[in-house]
């Protein structure tokens, strides 16, 4: 129950950071965005990592943790971030967020192959289903209303007219499912059975390493001279965005600290719902609205679900014939 918790408050956060995120890269670059949003991630997780005295528990955090955190950040913080910064520049959240959600796919074939958890053929047509969405809400056309609102709110917001590019966004997207997909990985290699705690310093090691990654890229000039073009409105929201996915991430890492991989995942993918609010709210003139938006988070959320909840519950609360159950019951590997 209290992994469930932590995941769903996870989310929310998550799909907040994305909307604050999104309404930054509007006339802000991805590269700015890492230079903002990493740091403040370090100084969110030592504020918290204080409070609930984790250092305390730092001598049975192993070198060989640390490293695997450490791994974490560079390939979720580094990697996943500035694709996904790069798909809403490109395509916006509503779009894009579907996607993104394949991560869940790649975390289920991992989990299964190097972790061993369990995977039932009803888990496995939940995959297919966040495929499914992803790809429903890629057909979604951008409405001329919308583009004609977007432009005309944009002569006093000093925004372009918003247009996907449906291609950029989908490739980076994907990119960053694979990132995201991927690093609850080696996070439950040094967070198995340590408590929520150690998760909390754990997330701490990941953005210290991280940051020393964006540290080492400012050194390159062209990154530099980005970066120092950086404008107060959109330091103001890249810093808004790290607050939230700190938070989300602690709370991601706790939960995987104390429940499954493959019922953390999948709840995560709730965060489609709370983004379709929070863009709605904060970006109503930069994103892609529409049926198929809204029937792709559906399914994507249908498929999550079949993922999380064990496939026996499912069957019991259907009252599904034995046959059937049977085979959605079966297991993959």
């Amino acid at each position: 129950m209290l992994g469930a918790i932590l995941t769903l408050l996870s989310a929310a956060s998550f799909a907040l950071n994305n909307a604050a995120a999104r309404r930054a890269v509007l006339t802000g670059t991805p590269s700015q965005g890492m230079a903002i949003s990493i740091p403040v991630g370090v100084v969110c997780f030592l504020f918290v990592a204080l409070v609930v005295g984790a250092f305390g528990g730092l001598a049975p955090f192993s070198p060989r943790a640390a490293a695997w955190m450490a791994l974490v950040g560079v390939q979720h913080f580094v990697v996943g971030r500035y694709c996904n910064y790069t798909a809403n520049q490109a395509a916006g959240v509503n779009l894009t967020a579907p996607v993104i959600q394949l991560q869940v796919i790649v975390t289920l074939v991992l989990a299964v192959t190097i972790l061993g958890e369990p995977c039932t053929l009803l888990q496995a047509i939940g995959g297919v289903l966040i495929v499914a969405g992803s790809i429903v809400t890629q057909r979604q056309q951008l409405r001329r209303s919308a583009t004609a609102n977007a432009a005309t709110a944009d002569t006093t917001r000093k925004t372009p007219a918003f247009t996907p590019a449906k291609l950029k966004g989908f490739v980076f997207a994907g990119c960053a499912a694979v990132a995201y997909g991927s690093s609850p990985i080696p996070a439950r290699f040094a967070l198995e059975d340590t408590g929520a705690a150690s998760g909390v310093l754990g997330g701490l090691i990941a953005y210290g390493a991280a940051t020393v990654v964006v540290a080492l890229a400012l050194l390159w000039p062209a990154i530099r001279r980005n970066v120092a073009a950086l404008k107060r409105d959109n330091a103001l929201w890249f810093a808004y965005s790290g607050v939230l996915v700190a938070m989300a991430q602690g709370l991601f890492f706790a939960a995987v600290a104390v429940a499954p991989v493959l019922l953390v995942m999948p709840l995560l993918q709730t965060s489609l719902v709370f983004r379709l609010l929070f863009s709605n709210l904060l970006n109503p003139d930069h994103e892609v609205f529409g049926f198929l938006v809204l029937t792709g988070v559906a399914t994507s959320i249908a498929g999550a679900l079949l993922v999380s909840i064990d496939t026996g519950l499912i069957m019991h609360a259907l009252a599904v014939p034995d046959a059937i159950a049977h085979v959605l019951s079966w297991r993959i590997g």
